[in-house]
């Protein structure tokens, strides 16, 4: 039997998760991350997760390890959202967190104790084929090549599907990884759940920063970061007012900006680092929208895609900028080896610095980069 280390997190995903392989004939074994601890805090999240974590691994009849990688999250997750917060770049924990400790720092935990495969509980699929890419027009086309790829496929619910959050990964990661609740809706996961009485089939959904969960950003920053004034002014230059937690504010972001007296919604559509301003405006504000973007740091998740800019500079694909935005017919244009551009058909909202676009062939994440 392959060995797989499911990452039980306490919630409903990963225990249906560990269910599933169970029932295919793997040798499970639960892995509980430790990767965040607020002593300040008696309702912790981490503490909370593995009383949970720990029902259910019970309840299923398989092992459970403890990982402590709290400094490996605290270094790679934290102090990262809290230096790019302090430049006033807002930060991705999530894919982050993803990149560097889910699929890193607990896959190299399971191959150093001999498990052959990790599993989590995210809304992803993955499917294999021989390599296949040949660019004598701008498709992808087969080849005799017989290396195997790994494709990182979209969720069968869009609504839910979680392939932007992986934008990080490699070849090596996906192959690695076992998606079990891959081609099952969020009602059949719950449905599952309830009918075999997993100990958290009704606890609800997890939401926030990656391990810290649901905090008020404010407060979590003002940990690492002392809070001072900035202005805020409209895009004709009035003041408007003070804000202190400017740092964490986005691009096109409407809640918390405590602005009053408006007719209309406000949104950021500029931050002035130089300046210590942030400039709002109303929807219709031109500087809230743009057709294209650069990006680089560029990460191909599909190795077929790096070959085909090799032979090509510019293939149509569609675009996401955000999670839970539809896809976006585009045109990926290589500039140099790690810039790309990205011309979009329409307009898009509120393109934030540093923030990840993901590019899809179809149902595939293909490749992603930061936007700069």
């Amino acid at each position: 039997m392959k060995k797989v280390l499911v990452w039980l997190s306490g919630w409903v995903d990963s225990a249906v998760s560990a269910y599933l392989l169970k029932k295919q004939g793997y040798d499970v074994t639960a892995g509980f991350m430790i990767n965040y601890r607020d002593p300040e805090n008696p309702n912790c999240p981490t503490r909370i997760d593995k009383i949970e974590a720990k029902k259910v691994a019970e309840f299923l009849d398989i092992p459970f390890l403890e990982l402590d990688f709290v400094d490996d999250y605290t270094d790679k997750v934290l102090n990262y959202m809290y230096e790019w917060y302090k430049k006033w770049i807002t930060p991705n924990p999530d894919i982050m967190c993803n990149k560097e400790v889910k699929f890193k720092v607990f896959l190299e935990e399971a191959e150093k104790k001999g498990f052959d495969y990790i599993a989590m509980g995210h809304y992803v699929r993955v499917v294999s084929s021989k390599w296949k890419v040949e660019t004598k027009s701008n498709e992808l086309r087969s080849s005799k090549k017989d290396n195997k790829i790994y494709h990182l496929l979209k969720w069968v619910d869009e609504n839910k599907d979680q392939s932007y959050f992986l934008a990080g990964l490699s070849q090596k990661q996906i192959s690695k990884a076992l998606f079990p609740i891959g081609d099952l809706e969020k009602p059949e996961v719950r449905k599952i759940a309830e009918e075999i009485w997993l100990p958290n089939a009704k606890r609800k959904d997890s939401q926030g920063i990656c391990f810290v969960w649901k905090v008020k950003m404010a407060d979590f920053l003002e940990k690492k970061i002392k809070p001072k004034p900035w202005i805020v002014k409209d895009t004709a230059w009035n003041i408007l007012g003070e804000h202190k937690w400017v740092y964490y504010y986005t691009i096109g972001q409407r809640k918390g900006l405590d602005i009053w007296g408006q007719s209309k919604p406000i949104f950021v559509v500029k931050k002035d680092i130089e300046k210590n301003e942030i400039i709002v405006g109303t929807a219709s504000d031109l500087e809230l929208y743009d057709d294209k973007l650069k990006i680089n740091n560029i990460n191909f998740i599909n190795p077929e895609i790096k070959e085909f800019f090799k032979q090509k500079n510019n293939l149509k694909a569609k675009c996401k900028i955000r999670y839970r935005q539809s896809d976006q017919d585009c045109e990926v244009i290589k500039l140099e080896d790690d810039l790309y551009e990205v011309s979009f058909d329409k307009d898009q909202r509120a393109i934030a610095r540093w923030q990840i676009c993901a590019v899809y062939l179809w149902d595939e994440l293909v490749m992603s980069g930061i936007i700069i």
